[in-house]
């Protein structure tokens, strides 16, 4: 009985130095407490800025956000050693790069720095021009090429969000265009707002209606989205070029060319900014969509809906929720948007006529703006604003400095690899996984309760 009470009074008395050794977790946050015993308020105060300060960089460094920031990153590094091991002039001095090595290193630095300042200059402003209008004419360029991309991006993230690859962009931005150019040329005799607006709802309704037939196959039979849609695009393809080549039908009177009439100004998106820019109103349709799509998906029950399919259909079966229904539903909004770029792809940006690749790969771009943004609205935004300088400078590009076009083509395509690689981009630049740190919370959780418990 004495032998226990001594002991008592030796672990009583003990100090510091001798605390049992504790986990790091443990000691971590003993030591926090001793802080704020010793400091008071203020240091309790400072103890717990820290801590914000702390969650907010580890929220940042976990984020997708970052992970596309660094895609991006790498992208364009790839694309700047592309860029000097094909310029000219860095391949004459590396001949003698043994002799004068500073040679080499500043024919890259000129090659790579007037390649993306050409870039700069092509897509957000001109520093060179004489005057403002000119000066600001590349970032209406970029608005231009970005509002399809925008709107069939938009298309493809909401059916990610629904846990559906849509990845028939080109087949319903064909059919989209075909119909939406049909009701353009085609109806005569209708006033330009009225005429407009049903050339685009016959573009939408067209778009939509092709993607639908992939969803309710997918709800009616399982077939897999992604074989269905692939095979649309095969038939849109083809349709539309039979329809071109068909007098009568889509092919423009008395030609035999495959290409539809010019669109009637009735039909036609106006400019945004005046004539001399060819920046339109479908920019504004386009960004109206992004307000539509963040609405729907976080601030409605069709939303919810929509997300809860995605994210574990069984459960949201159990839930109550018609997951046949939810997957046509958003096949036909998908289609819908996506048909919303079609549309505006023949009535504002080629209002003279278009042919079969009237697409120009915006579907199939599409499904890489939806996924450098996240599948989310605002992220579709920014990275269909971001393809679409690529687009406007990639000319301006080749044209001042000689850099072959496809390097664009070939950023745009490692953007993809990396997004596509998250623990590539974290193990480049040094980014925690948030699912091991979650991982390795758990022990620690547990052994705090069993801490408590005794």
């Amino acid at each position: 009985m004495n032998a226990p009470k001594s002991n008592r009074e030796s672990s009583s008395g003990a100090g510091p130095e001798q605390e049992p050794e504790l986990d790091p977790g443990t000691a971590e946050e003993l030591e926090q407490e001793r802080a704020r015993v010793a400091g008071g308020p203020g240091g309790e105060a400072a103890v717990d800025t820290e801590s914000r300060l702390a969650k907010a960089l580890q929220q940042t460094m976990t984020s997708s956000w970052t992970v596309a920031v660094g895609a991006v990153l790498l992208a364009v590094l790839v694309g700047s050693i592309m860029i000097a091991f094909t310029d000219e002039e860095v391949k004459a001095s590396a001949v003698y790069f043994f002799a004068r090595p500073t040679d080499t290193f500043v024919a890259i630095g000129q090659a790579v720095g007037g390649a993306y300042s050409a870039l700069f200059r092509g897509s957000v402003v001109n520093v060179q021009a004489p005057d403002f209008v000119t000066a600001i004419r590349p970032l209406t360029e970029t608005f231009s090429y970005a509002t399809p991309l925008i709107a069939a991006g938009l298309g493809v993230a909401l059916a990610f969000r629904a846990g559906l690859f849509n990845i028939g962009g080109q087949g319903q931005m064909l059919v989209a265009a075909a119909a939406a150019g049909w009701v353009g040329f085609g109806v005569s005799g209708v006033p330009f707002p009225l005429h407009l607006l049903l050339a685009l709802v016959a573009g939408i309704a067209a778009g939509a209606v092709w993607a639908g037939i992939a969803g309710v196959l997918k709800a009616r039979t399982g077939a897999h989205e992604v074989i269905v849609t692939i095979m649309l695009n095969y038939v849109a393809y083809y349709l539309i070029s039979y329809f071109l080549a068909t007098p009568g039908l889509l092919q423009a009177p008395g030609s035999s060319n495959p290409k539809t009439p010019p669109t009637p100004e009735s039909a036609q998106l106006p400019t945004l900014l005046g004539d001399r820019f060819n920046m339109t109103w479908g920019f504004v349709l386009a960004l109206l969509a992004v307000v539509g799509v963040w609405w729907l998906l976080d601030r409605s029950s069709t939303g919810f809906a929509f997300r809860a399919v995605g994210e574990n259909p069984r459960a949201a079966r159990v839930a109550g929720i018609d997951t046949g229904r939810a997957t046509v539903n958003v096949m036909l909004l998908a289609g819908g948007l996506v048909g919303l770029a079609g549309a505006s792809q023949v009535l504002g940006g080629v209002t003279t006529g278009f042919s079969s690749d009237i697409d120009a790969g915006i579907g199939f771009d599409a499904i890489t703006v939806a996924l450098l943004g996240g599948s989310s609205p605002w992220g579709v935004l920014a990275a269909g604003i971001l393809f679409g300088a690529f687009k406007a400078g990639g000319t301006t590009m080749q044209a001042a400095e000689g850099v072959p076009s496809d390097i664009v083509l070939v950023v745009q395509s490692l953007i993809v690899l990396f997004i596509a690689a998250p623990p590539l981009v974290r193990a480049i630049f040094r980014l925690p996984d948030p699912n091991r740190r979650r991982a390795a919370k758990k022990p620690k959780a547990n052994r705090n309760q069993k801490e408590a418990a005794a």
